[in-house]
């Protein structure tokens, strides 16, 4: 595979800057970077992006994430090796990411699950990890963007 140009956000002046500060303000929520880099890899094993998924396990290591928990990531709701507040931040992402596959996109249950574990800020800090996360697999995967290529 080869990719068809470079990442977007590289290519037009001040994108990338931009998506890295949003990344710094999610970390600056008062989520567990665990629990952020569990929610980034499983958007991106939804959503096929290669280079997220490869870029994603290896943040995650970084950040603690033992191999066992991130080979059951995909696995989430039947691996017992996530804490309650993991799932629910799991579970937000997903209907977050799937917003199609149902009428209430991410309803009142999916959303007061997480909300029992996390305040206002850090439901802030889940969401936009979401949506970055969702943003970066739409660039990645629609310019062909090759795992491993970016370090």
């Amino acid at each position: 595979m080869q990719s068809r140009m470079q990442n977007p956000a590289a290519v037009l002046p001040g994108a990338m800057q931009s998506i890295q500060e949003l990344f710094k303000a999610v970390h600056s929520g008062g989520v567990d970077g665990q629990t952020l880099e569990l929610v980034h890899l499983r958007i991106s094993q939804i959503n096929g992006c290669s280079a997220c998924v490869d870029g994603g396990a290896k943040s995650a290591r970084r950040a603690g994430v033992s191999d066992e928990r991130l080979a059951a990531v995909a696995a989430w709701r039947e691996a017992p090796y996530f804490t309650d507040a993991e799932r629910a931040a799991l579970a937000l992402a997903e209907a977050a990411t799937r917003l199609a596959d149902r009428p209430d996109a991410v309803g009142d249950e999916v959303w007061d699950a997480a909300a029992t574990h996390y305040d206002e800020k850090q439901l802030a800090a889940i969401v936009l990890m979401t949506g970055v996360t969702n943003l970066f697999n739409r660039l990645n995967a629609t310019t062909r963007q090759i795992a491993g290529a970016w370090g």
